[in-house]
């Protein structure tokens, strides 16, 4: 691979937002490795590129520590450096018409966690030694309202989706911590909420288009001057 392009890495990149990045950030010059769990799927969603030969398909498993690291090793053998992760890959395992605070059982609770939380901050951890080669690199974090604590303490309407809640509350968390430990390494660390979108976990009733909701993140990401340290929402910052 040529060094002079930059590079970005996007999981849960064959559909949805993570799909959706791909297309635009491809189409700005960038590469990206696209990364999936299941490489066929990952194939195929090379078809709705503009520019697919900007896209490479990474195997790669968020739960499974041994899937990170390969693929880590894999994309560090591929290119000298990463200007952006977006940790995209999520789940939410509950009945979103559903309070599942008292009864949500604890394997659901685990499993959110280790994709949410878990197998996020061990892809991070684990690519940041590509991104601090950068010199200058992005981080962003794909979040929700529904990790706001602020805004659950006053009781807003929010979904009581309890393990997805808690979860994208612990990410948030971590934004903070990494935003400061990187402070000084240009690296920046964010956390965003795209709002409801028409995705798989979104449903056909949201209000926003993928695309829609996709352009202003990817307009934060390419921000010369963008801050570090924040929850943002379309321009806007998300309360905590």
């Amino acid at each position: 691979m040529n060094t002079g392009i930059r590079t970005a890495l996007i999981t849960g990149a064959n559909r949805g937002i993570g799909l959706e990045l791909t297309k635009q950030l491809t189409a700005k010059g960038y590469f990206v490795f696209m990364g999936v769990r299941d490489a066929s799927k990952g194939a195929k969603a090379l078809q709705f590129l503009e520019f697919p030969e900007r896209a490479a398909v990474v195997e790669l498993d968020v739960n499974d520590p041994v899937s990170v690291h390969r693929a880590v090793k894999e994309i560090g053998q591929a290119s000298e450096s990463l200007q952006i992760l977006v940790n995209n890959a999520g789940v939410m395992n509950e009945d979103f018409m559903k309070d599942s605070t008292t009864g949500i059982a604890m394997e659901k609770l685990k499993k959110t966690f280790d994709t949410n939380f878990f197998g996020l901050v061990e892809l991070t951890n684990s690519v940041l030694p590509l991104l601090l080669k950068s010199g200058e690199a992005s981080i962003l974090n794909i979040s929700s309202n529904m990790g706001s604590l602020q805004l659950h303490s006053r009781q807003e309407p929010l979904a009581r989706t309890f393990a997805y809640n808690a979860s994208k509350a612990a990410v948030n968390m971590y934004t903070i911590h990494l935003a400061n430990a990187l402070r000084d390494q240009q690296v920046r660390v964010n956390a965003v909420h795209p709002g409801w979108v028409k995705t798989d976990m979104g449903s056909e009733y949201a209000p926003l288009e993928v695309n829609e909701a996709v352009g202003p993140l990817v307009d934060f990401l390419l921000q010369k001057d963008a801050p570090t340290g924040k929850f943002m929402f379309q321009g806007q910052e998300v309360e905590w």
